[in-house]
Parts: structure tokens; sequence; C-alpha cells
């Protein structure tokens, strides 16, 4: 059962672990914004932090922007510090997981963000990876996040022993007793089959580059920092750094100066606009092995998701790629 805390507590708690993390400039923002997200709160009857939703936040990003006479680049910097706080009240197990992920940021740029990447880019980019950073925490991330789809979470949550590298595959399990729960819970245990190109990273990731710890459960995670267990924040911003485009070909397609740019940080690399966070990659990876021919039915148990929300939210496919796949089937029917 999740604790009774109001907004302004858990926001005190929060900015007081901060503070001694941060700049003074960067405290000093999240202090800002975070007070205008309390404000709100008091407005929309949000009495405490647990009650906290998707909607919360849309209302929140309506009302920043139709009442608080600010730009989209203020807004999009507010909402930033705003997803920053529900990740960690979600490490707290304050509010459900999954709330800080799926946030809609407005565009601060006039060119319009990709709403997916292309199995040509994510090859590009793991070319990139198999060249510069072979078997790196990163390299094995994204790699395993564009083989199987999985949410961030469920990566997160997988140990040492859940790999089974001779028979290719992960098994995954909801653990919330132990720090890892998983969005729908035990119906998202299962075992995943993995590709033996993505194998051969992961085993070689744990020979090389994975940092021999346990988390303050004891348990062994597969992806690790030196501290243990990874947190969501940390791995998001891994592939939102490593998706843009001035990293894995040193080439800006928006002609900004790289040099000069703010979103050449890994800190505001989602600032480019064709960097893409996990659960956009979770996207482009289900739409690529829909393009693939496999049906909907396979890949919702893969996954974890209902056909209903996959042809709803996650089926990226153009009308003319869903075409073009049709004409295959049917020649191939014909024969």
């Amino acid at each position: 059962m999740k604790r009774n805390m109001s907004v302004e507590a858990a926001v005190e708690r929060y900015l007081k672990e901060r503070k001694p993390e941060v700049s003074e400039s960067t405290f000093r923002n999240h202090k800002y914004a975070l007070k205008r997200f309390v404000e709100w709160s008091e407005k929309a009857s949000l009495e405490s932090i647990s009650n906290l939703d998707g909607l919360h936040i849309h209302d929140f990003k309506i009302h920043r922007r139709e009442n608080g006479n600010i730009n989209e680049v203020t807004l999009y910097n507010n909402l930033c510090t705003v997803r920053v706080f529900v990740h960690w009240l979600e490490s707290m197990e304050l509010v459900d997981s999954g709330i800080a992920e799926n946030m809609i940021l407005p565009n601060p740029d006039d060119d319009a963000r990709d709403d997916k990447i292309d199995p040509d880019t994510a090859e590009q980019i793991l070319e990139y990876l198999e060249k510069f950073e072979y078997a790196t925490l990163r390299h094995t991330l994204f790699a395993v996040l564009w083989d199987t789809g999985f949410r961030l979470g469920t990566v997160r949550a997988l140990d040492l022993d859940d790999y089974h590298s001779d028979e290719k595959y992960v098994e995954v399990h909801h653990r919330p007793e132990k720090g890892t729960p998983l969005k729908n819970k035990t119906k998202a245990k299962r075992e995943v089959n993995l590709h033996e190109w993505v194998c051969e990273v992961i085993d070689d990731y744990i020979g090389v580059h994975r940092d021999r710890v346990q988390d303050e459960y004891g348990r062994q995670p597969l992806f690790t920092s030196q501290y243990g267990r990874p947190v969501d924040s940390n791995l998001r911003a891994h592939i939102n750094a490593l998706t843009r485009p001035c990293h894995y070909t040193g080439k800006c397609p928006h002609d900004r100066e790289i040099e000069s740019c703010e979103a050449t940080s890994m800190e505001q690399a989602q600032r480019c606009p064709s960097s893409v966070p996990p659960h956009t990659l979770r996207r482009s990876a289900i739409t690529a092995w829909l393009n693939e021919g496999h049906s909907k039915e396979l890949l919702s148990d893969r996954m974890n998701v209902s056909t209903k929300t996959l042809e709803k939210h996650y089926d990226a496919r153009t009308p003319e790629e869903k075409r073009e796949l049709r004409a295959e089937a049917f020649e191939m029917d014909k024969k």
C-alpha cells in the first residue's frame, strides 16, 4: 500500500535529497518549477501524491501553457523537472511506475521530433556501437531493447540469473518485494527468446564491462552501475544520448553547431529533435517486428501488451507499409 503523503511534502523531501547532488542553479530551477506544480495541485484538489496519474500531468501541462504566460521552451523545461520528480516518486514507490516514461513533452524546437526510428537507423546505431562502444552497457541495453521491445522497467528488473546464454532467452519476473515491480505485475512473467547476435553482446558485456555488484536486496542485476542496479533515469539517459544523430554519425541533420548545441551533453540529450526515449524505441521495435510479418498475437505475448493496445499505441506502420505487407501475404497465398 502506498503511503499517504501530500504533494508539498513529497516535493520538500525530493528537494532535500537533490540539493547536495546538483548545482545551485539546477536546484533553483527545480525548486521554482515544482513550486508551480504544488500550487496547481492545490487548485486541482490533488491531496495525496499517491493519486497522481498521467491525466494529472496532462492537466498541469495545459494549466501552465494557458495560465503561466510562458513560452514552449520554459514549459518544456518545467515538465522535464516534473518528470525527474516523478521518476523519484516511482523509485520511492509513492506512485505507479510508468507515469514518467509516458509523459509527452512539448517540443521546444521548430522542427518536429521523430516519433519512431526505422530499422535502417537502428542498424546504423548498432553498427556504430559494434565498432566504437562494443559490449558496453549502452550497446547491450540498446541491443536488448531493440530485439525484445521491452519496457525500460523490464530491462532494469532483469537479474544475471534471469539470462540463459546457452538457451538464448531471458526470464521476466515481477518482484515488487525486492524493488522491481513490473507494470502488468504477475501477468508480465514470461520467457523471451533472444537472437544469437544479442546473446553474443550480452555475453561479452557480462565478461568485460558488467560491474560485479549486488543491489540493496542482495540480487545481482544483469545491467549494473558501480553502485548496484541502475535507476531508470540513468538507463533512459543512455538511450536519449545514443539516438542523437551527432553521436553515431558525427553530423547534425538539424543544421545546429554541434560544438555549441546544448543537446550534446548527456543530461540534455532529450533536447535533440531526433533523440528518442526508450518508450519510443519500444514502439519502433514493435513496428519493425510487425513489418517483418510477425503476428500481433505473437508480439502481444513477447512484448507483454494486449493486441488492442498494440494496435492503438504501438503499431506505427504507415498505410503503405501495411498495404505492401498484405500484398506479400497475398502473393504467398496464391503459390
